[in-house]
């Protein structure tokens, strides 16, 4: 590191961008990334397509619904105490998602112990419902 970027990273405000490293803000963060995914994916369906997929808000839970005419799948994502749970359909789980606050001040995700961006949690949770063929 450069005298310039140790100067910058003593001024780090950690208290703050720890503050935002819970994860009821993580969970809010996703539920608005993942209805922009939503949103994007529905844009690239063929016209006239038999299928689309929606975001729907329960409480602590949100679902992305893929509705078909034969088909209906869907994705949960549950804010949990400890953990922000993603489950299928039939309620099994997926995977979980925990936080670390990292020594580079970065708000992580951690999926099976390793470290992922929001991208790729959605990613993980969404890309067979979004892009299996149906």
């Amino acid at each position: 590191m450069n005298d310039k970027v140790k100067k910058d990273m003593s001024k780090f405000d950690w208290v703050t961008e720890r503050s935002s490293c819970s994860l009821p803000k993580v969970f809010k963060a996703l539920r608005l990334q993942v209805g922009e995914d939503v949103k994007t994916r529905n844009a690239l369906r063929p016209n006239n397509s038999p299928y689309q997929f929606s975001v729907t808000d329960t409480g602590s839970d949100f679902t992305v619904l893929l509705e078909a005419k034969d088909v209906h799948r869907s994705v949960i994502f549950s804010l949990a105490e400890h953990a922000i749970l993603v489950r299928d359909n039939k309620g099994n789980q997926m995977f979980e998602v925990t936080l670390t606050f990292n020594d580079e001040g970065e708000c992580k995700l951690n999926v099976n112990k390793e470290e992922r961006d929001f991208w790729q949690v959605r990613r993980m949770a969404l890309e067979e419902l979004l892009f299996r063929d149906y």
